[in-house]
């Protein structure tokens, strides 16, 4: 073996990377909203960042979730440091059971995200197998050839922090989300300052949060939206309020209920994971509300009205959330009534505008008046613009720049942001999933790509349904199933009983009895056919039903169903 032979890390796959050489990549987080996982690593070190979940889109039929395929990592463990989390959104944080089932190692997370982290792992009974610490902006972590620093930012959550991994090549800066709001509602500032001196000490790679790279401007900052709430409260005078938010957005949580109090209402709260957020902000002190606010459910009917806000989960128009249960009459709890103001204080994330234009009707059909969308100044995002994005290029003036946390546009659009301050083209990479980049100080080039394939979560199932599980789902649900049952006897060649047709999905039967009849004859017709052959066998003569009555059905339907026959053998005594 060649010296640059033995100076080689081979990653899984066809990736390589030379001794010298600090490499970075994404398992998710590139190309999408969703999933933002980054690993950093220099020869026999690794160090994790963020272990994010994706939420299905409409043609993912049945999957609950998306996440990283980790094998990368699990065929390094043993070079795996640590997990170390920037924030508790679920596109950082939701994955983190499934992460330490393939990847045990120690978890870093500042406070309101490790509160959320343990209640995860607490329900997947992974509590007591994971080690767990707590950090501040101003932690600081060794583990010999790699470092981490943390610098505070703001975006809609509590206690977010960027990350700056200190490598012999040079320190390389993945942001977290963040936007720069100065007048934050949490009281938990940027530190600009911070950020700077990081860039002034030298960034060698900047990873850069890209979700608002389309917006030219800056993101407003949460007292805008506070001032809304204020007004809603003010001239709402009659009637119950009930404010569906985030449950993750404690600042928009917070607004609500200091509104409430300096308004006489009293507080309900709905949802589980809105119960678990409003615990776990008092518990860490961001919340404060006395106990003599805050009313159990039952004591709802003996509330007046206008002294009541109900805090509830489902701003995004989940079916199975308080406010769509609200909506459609099936809430145990909490019936509609005259004068109710429902007030969404969010804005619906790509794929969800559907549901929440359900709710929204539903609510207004019950007699509810809805507050809802941009005009009304309810809501601001967690991401900063393209100016705040500017802002940060400028602070850390990095060497080379790699856009993340985005859909292809977004990250496209970010690069060019870069080029206007300052950043050579040849210095930003737009990069995959599975790709990784290997620097060594002075240069930066791809080095070859490893698996990064989405893994779907179905009920119990991880990454047992794949695409042609989903391809058989979609059809299902375009053009139904049909199956013909038939018993038959090989040895004589004798069909004994049937075929019989039954549609789900397909056609109503009782409405065509003529189709099913002559399906039926087809498929008898195709299985005697069939048995005749020499070398006939069941599975030949399932495979003749299905192309012969596949062609009849569509010929007279013009659709596709999936055709499954069912065939029961009998051997003669």
């Amino acid at each position: 073996m060649s010296e640059k032979e033995q100076s080689v890390n081979t990653f899984a796959h066809e990736v390589k990377l030379e001794n010298n050489e600090v490499g970075v990549m994404a398992l998710g987080g590139l190309g999408e909203i969703g999933k933002n996982t980054y690993a950093i690593q220099y020869q026999d070190e690794i160090v994790v960042i963020d272990a994010g979940i994706m939420f299905p889109e409409d043609d993912l039929l049945g999957v609950d979730y998306v996440i990283p395929d980790y094998t990368y990592l699990v065929q390094n463990i043993e070079k795996v440091k640590a997990l170390v989390i920037t924030h508790g959104h679920e596109d950082h944080i939701g994955a983190i059971s499934y992460f330490l089932r393939a990847v045990n190692v120690p978890v870093y997370a500042p406070p309101f995200a490790l509160a959320l982290i343990k209640g995860k792992l607490e329900e997947h009974n992974l509590l007591k197998k994971t080690e767990l610490h707590e950090i501040k902006p101003d932690s600081f972590l060794d583990f010999g050839k790699l470092s981490v620093e943390f610098f505070q930012t703001t975006h809609s959550i509590p206690d977010t922090v960027g990350v700056a991994v200190h490598t012999p090549k040079g320190t390389i800066v993945e942001t977290g989300d963040f936007k720069f709001d100065l007048t934050p509602v949490t009281n938990q500032y940027p530190d600009m300052l911070k950020m700077a001196k990081i860039g002034r000490e030298g960034v060698l790679l900047l990873m850069s949060d890209s979700t608002n790279a389309e917006r030219p401007e800056f993101t407003k900052s949460e007292a805008w939206v506070q001032k809304s709430i204020e007004r809603i409260f003010d001239r709402i005078t009659k009637g119950r309020i009930i404010f569906a938010t985030f449950a993750s957005n404690l600042s928009r949580v917070k607004m609500a209920m200091d509104s409430a109090v300096r308004h006489g209402r009293k507080i309900a709260v709905f949802g589980r994971s809105m119960e678990t957020a409003v615990n776990n902000g008092r518990d860490l002190g961001y919340l404060n509300i006395s106990d003599e606010f805050l009313l159990e459910p039952s004591d709802l009917k003996n509330t007046p009205p206008d002294e009541t806000l109900i805090l509830s989960t489902g701003s995004q128009g989940e079916p199975m959330a308080a406010l769509a249960r609200i909506a459609n009459g099936t809430h145990k709890q909490i019936k509609l009534q005259p004068n109710d103001t429902v007030v969404f204080s969010s804005n619906p994330i790509p794929g969800n505008t559907a549901s929440v234009n359900k709710v929204i009707n539903e609510l207004e059909e019950g007699g509810a008046n809805v507050i809802y969308g941009p005009l009304n100044n309810i809501h601001t995002s967690g991401h900063g613009g393209q100016e705040e994005q500017k802002i940060m290029l400028e602070l850390m003036k990095p060497k080379f720049f790699m856009p993340i946390h985005g859909e292809y546009r977004m990250l496209k659009i970010h690069s060019g942001l870069a080029q206007s301050t300052g950043v050579p083209s040849d210095h930003i990479f737009i990069m995959d999933n599975g790709d990784v980049l290997a620097l060594d100080g002075e240069h930066a080039h791809p080095a070859g790509h490893f698996s990064s394939e989405d893994i779907y979560v179905d009920g119990g199932g991880i990454g047992d349904v794949g695409n042609a599980v989903l391809h058989e789902r979609q059809k299902l649900s375009q053009d139904g199933l049909v199956i013909v049952t038939a018993t038959i006897n090989m040895q004589t060649k004798e069909i004994l009983s049937g075929p019989d047709l039954l549609s789900r999905g397909f056609v109503y039967m009782r409405e065509s009895v003529d189709l099913i009849n002559d399906g039926r004859r087809v498929a008898f017709g195709t299985i005697r056919k069939a048995m005749m052959s020499s070398n006939a066998d069941e599975g030949s003569i399932r495979q003749a039903v299905i192309d012969e009555l596949s062609h009849y059905l569509y010929k007279k339907t013009a659709r596709k169903p999936i055709v499954i026959p069912v065939l029961i053998q009998v051997k003669s005594n």
